[in-house]
């Protein structure tokens, strides 16, 4: 039998994705956010035309800016949630090599997941960077981390390997 010192591993601050990772992570999801967008509403298009809906083809191109924010809102939440769901990471994210992680770096829970989502959603929400070195409100909300992902899972490994070296047979 093995006696564990049961201590859980903890973020330090050197794995932080440093302020430019995460302004790249933001442009390249936005972009990509852009892209699924056209998507949809180019599917949309497409079946709408097919059934000769002409209506609302002509509805999407006169929407007013809270139907323009709603479908906005709808591509954020599918976008992120899927994504960081499913595999911690978004677009941006696999480009710049960093990962969202909970405080002891694992895979954030769904529900924190879609808390960090619905934060993205509140107005000026972008400017929350301008407090918190790289934490934005989705971040401190959530409870959640972008982390450098090479580093953390180096930092995991010397962890666990010490971690065994302080068991012992009983």
């Amino acid at each position: 039998m093995y006696k564990s010192n049961s201590q859980k591993f903890e973020l330090d601050n050197d794995l932080f994705a440093s302020q430019g990772q995460r302004f790249a992570n933001y442009i390249l999801d936005y972009i990509c956010q852009i892209i699924l967008l056209f998507c949809v509403v180019f599917v949309i298009a497409i079946i709408a035309t097919l059934n000769g809906d002409q209506k609302f083809i002509e509805r999407i191109g006169n929407m007013n800016r809270v139907e323009q924010y709603a479908m906005g809102a709808v591509v954020v939440l599918l976008y992120y949630n899927i994504l960081e769901i499913f595999f911690s990471v978004t677009i941006g994210k696999l480009v710049t090599n960093t990962v969202v992680v909970d405080r002891n770096g694992n895979k954030p829970e769904t529900n924190e997941i879609l808390i960090r989502s619905l934060c993205r959603l509140i107005p000026l929400e972008i400017f929350s960077f301008l407090g918190a070195p790289d934490k934005g409100w989705h971040d401190s909300i959530s409870k959640t981390y972008v982390v450098k992902k090479e580093l953390l899972e180096r930092k995991k490994r010397a962890f666990k390997s010490l971690d065994n070296i302080g068991r012992s047979e009983e």
